[in-house]
């Protein structure tokens, strides 16, 4: 069992109640990665949003100040590497000893005086290649800022980011030696990988040889180490555990609307550690739910990555006759489950059907995707990551997503063919933050300052709902965003609508040093 439990923040309003009463129901669970106590009464949902700017001009004004203050922060607390080179200090108890870093080892490989190396090894082939628009969009957000000359350190070197994306087909076998060219041949200043399993299989060595693994496109808990791996950090989105037990939460709060007995929650999962995560942490909290435990009959099938259909595993959960069904599943496997449960029943008799925040983009399930006239997505729930979507019409207008919009399409790139274009914009952003204050620390631009930035970063995220900070401190808290919002989908809309508010569990996250070989957090 991993050992981890979460805090449910009001889930009587996250879910769609109408009433004022908080919940005090505890809700404890052992998933993985995810947080340490549990009730729901003392937790941080529906705080009132602070007025947000309207215009970019604004936006970055807003930004200037706020890297001002983490920059000064670190400056005031003597944070940084030490004048011997051998320990990186932080916040809240962060270290690295350096002296463990290879010999030749170099803090700032990867840069010239003109230009910053980064490379990716990202999925653009294979079921889940509509993930490779997120390094599209970050591409064009580089050049935008590079252009602007924003990268200017403290030794007074303006650089620009030169951004090198390579296809693994979302295949781990595929990553591995990409990454080994990034870091060998072409001797990068830091690697972004995605998927959880490819992460997990380059982790280890990147944090061997000091290379920083910033931002992994993952969900995963694993990357919530910041003592044995600090160079790796996760996604700007809540872990797939989190994710877990909120959708347990969900259920519980729900229970009076199923018949009396047991009823039957169904799974899609993916047959790899991404998908392995997800089902063992909601396993977790079923088992220690006093409400749920003898009440549901968890039934799974699993599917390959690469699997080209899903037909037959969704036929065979069909016939188990759901009440609730959860797709543990990313890609091309989202669309195709919103179009199987049309197909044999499930759309119109199960209660409660969730698409995964790996799919939270209304790309995945749109009219255009699941066909005629888009009714077999209507009612379909999410917890969304907190994340706006550039491609929903309903959000079209926000000054950040506006901006964006126009700036991938000067680019020729149509925002409205992907959601994850704008998720790109998700990950680009925090960089273009990141190498901006790590080039404002004394020695400038380095991978040490880079990582330090990140476990310091307290800053207002344009593309996170209102609500939701990016937000890491040293060893106390090392996850960027942890929370989101309840959703529906609306197909005359084509839009996910918030049933409630945002649930914030930020910093309510214990670190989690997993085990590769036993498949939970330590």
């Amino acid at each position: 069992m991993l050992a981890a439990a979460v805090l449910v923040a009001t889930l009587g309003a996250a879910c769609g109640s109408s009433g004022s009463k908080q919940s005090t129901a505890s809700t404890t669970t052992a998933a993985g990665g995810a947080v340490t106590t549990a009730t729901t009464a003392g937790a941080t949902s529906s705080t009132a949003a602070t007025a947000l700017p309207t215009t970019m001009d604004d936006w970055e004004g807003l930004w200037a100040k706020e890297r001002d203050v983490i920059v000064k922060r670190i400056k005031d607390n003597n944070w940084g590497k030490s004048a011997d080179g051998k320990k990186l200090t932080g916040p809240s108890g962060f270290t690295v000893d350096l002296s463990k870093c290879p010999a030749g080892w170099s803090d700032t490989e990867g840069l010239t005086d003109t230009s910053i190396k980064i490379g990716q090894a990202i999925a653009q082939s294979g079921t889940l290649a509509d993930y490779g628009n997120i390094g599209r969009t970050m591409t064009v957000l580089f050049d935008y800022y590079s252009k602007k000359g924003i990268f200017k350190d403290a030794n007074g070197k303006t650089r620009t980011v030169d951004y090198t994306a390579k296809d693994d087909g979302y295949d781990p076998a595929r990553t591995i030696p990409l990454v080994d060219e990034l870091i060998d041949s072409s001797k990068v200043f830091a690697v972004w990988t995605l998927g959880s399993p490819s992460t997990m299989k380059t982790y280890d060595k990147l944090n061997q040889r000091c290379i920083p693994q910033p931002e992994a496109m993952t969900g995963h808990a694993a990357w919530g180490d910041p003592v044995n791996h600090p160079w790796t950090t996760g996604a700007p989105a809540p872990s797939y555990s989190t994710e877990a037990v909120l959708w347990g939460a969900f259920i519980e709060q729900h229970l009076s609307e199923f018949l009396a007995g047991k009823f039957t929650v169904a799974s899609l999962v993916m047959n790899n550690d991404f998908g392995k995560l997800y089902d063992q942490a909601f396993k977790a909290f079923l088992a220690q739910s006093t409400l749920l435990k003898d009440r549901v009959n968890y039934v799974t099938e699993t599917i390959e990555p690469t699997a080209a259909t899903i037909t037959d595993p969704m036929t065979t959960l069909a016939a188990k006759n759901p009440t609730v069904f959860i797709a543990m599943v990313a890609g091309t496997p989202c669309t195709q489950a919103v179009t199987e449960a049309a197909q044999n029943g499930m759309h119109e008799k199960v209660k409660y059907l969730f698409q995964p925040e790996t799919c939270s983009g209304s790309s995945f399930v749109s009219k255009e995707k699941v066909g005629g006239d888009g009714s077999a997505s209507n009612g379909w729930w999410l917890l969304n990551p907190g994340a706006k979507d550039f491609k929903d019409p309903t959000q079209v207008n926000d000054a950040y997503v506006k901006w964006g919009r126009q700036l991938l399409q000067g680019a020729g790139l149509n925002p409205d063919a992907s959601s994850n274009f704008g998720a790109g914009f998700g990950y680009g952003w925090p960089m273009v933050q990141f190498l901006i204050m790590a080039g404002q620390l004394p020695g400038g631009l380095t991978r040490t300052n880079l990582i330090l930035v990140q476990r310091a970063v307290d800053m207002t995220d344009p593309y996170n709902l209102p609500g939701l900070r990016l937000h890491m401190d040293g060893n106390k808290d090392s996850y960027f965003v942890e929370g989101g919002v309840f959703q529906k989908f609306d197909s005359v809309k084509q839009s996910w609508v918030s049933q409630g508010n945002v649930i914030d569990l930020d910093g309510k996250s214990s670190n989690c040093a997993w085990d590769q070989s036993a498949g939970i957090c330590r």
